[in-house]
């Protein structure tokens, strides 16, 4: 939240110049507060993992949320009871006369197959659309990134040779954009993809800027200028034990997988994984929440067809 100080304090130039929010007297006088409403387009074949990973980020944070749940009526979940989706979800019919604060695109392990072969593709594509006048800001996770991307602005994926999968350590490229502030130069972030989008493509889209990025990894973080879309390649959500049920899944298929880079302890599948990488998780979210969605959206969300 951001701390709230009388308008002509002198501290407020020097905090200002430190990224820190300040909000004065007569901003705050002015302010009406409720609910964000998020909305949650899960893609993952175990959504109720997935829901664990992302409300836990989305707690961390005094501010009171709405949170639903939305998953594509064109595809059929074989990892999900019908049950659990008809409790708790909803279907794009339901929700499309509705505005949202934020919403959340996942990922799904479906990035070797090219867009269009996607059986939901033409859905999605609709709340792609739809998104623009109805969602303030959107925050896109791996594949839903790459498909956000390749919708928004026909930034195409590209095959990589393996599968990226592991910890790997990212810079921050541009620390003045506010969903970065608090981060360290360096942190540490999960991967676990077949494709890759390429710096030369983002670069081409003026409105587009690359704010995190890695040695091994790629890219990792695009913003919007507008900050009303982020695109994250990786997973910070993810939990201790992800990629360790990811590597064992591919074990059992016969894939032969390598070893997710630097995730075991010695490189040994036997010993407890370490995490290293949630504090960036959790202020990555709640910036996104506080900077990106809670300090610009419109207290009447209707009004978004006007932005």
């Amino acid at each position: 939240m951001p701390i709230r100080v009388p308008k002509e304090l002198p501290a407020i130039k020097v905090l200002e110049k430190e990224k820190i929010f300040v909000m004065d007297e007569d901003r705050a006088m002015r302010q009406d507060i409720r609910p964000l409403e998020i909305l949650i387009l899960n893609l993952m074949p175990k959504k109720d993992e997935t829901e664990v990973q992302l409300l836990r980020l989305l707690s961390n944070t005094p501010l009171q949320i709405n949170v639903e749940l939305l998953h594509m009526s064109s595809h059929e979940a074989k990892n999900t009871s019908s049950d659990h989706l008809k409790r708790f979800y909803n279907q794009f019919e339901k929700v499309k006369n509705k505005f949202y604060d934020g919403m959340i695109i996942t990922g799904a392990p479906i990035e070797q197959l090219p867009f269009e072969e996607v059986d939901y593709w033409h859905e999605l594509q609709e709340i792609f659309l739809w998104s623009k006048t109805h969602v303030f800001s959107t925050f896109h996770i791996c594949w839903g990134a790459q498909a956000g991307l390749y919708y928004h602005h026909n930034i195409p994926k590209y095959k990589l040779d393996k599968k990226l999968t592991g910890i790997y350590s990212h810079t921050v490229l541009s620390p003045t954009w506010s969903i970065l502030k608090g981060f360290d130069d360096i942190f540490s972030a999960p991967h676990s993809r077949y494709t890759e989008v390429k710096r030369t493509d983002i670069q081409k889209i003026n409105e587009l800027e690359i704010l995190v990025e890695s040695e091994q990894a790629g890219i990792f973080l695009v913003g919007n200028k507008n900050n009303r879309a982020f695109y994250a390649m990786g997973h910070l959500e993810y939990d201790r034990k992800t990629l360790q049920q990811e590597f064992e899944r591919d074990q059992k298929k016969g894939i032969q997988p390598d070893l997710p880079e630097d995730y075991f302890p010695n490189n040994n599948p036997a010993e407890f994984p370490q995490l290293r990488w949630h504090m960036a998780a959790s202020l990555l979210f709640t910036n996104w929440l506080n900077y990106a969605v809670y300090q610009n959206t419109p207290y009447h969300l209707h009004d978004l067809l006007n932005l």
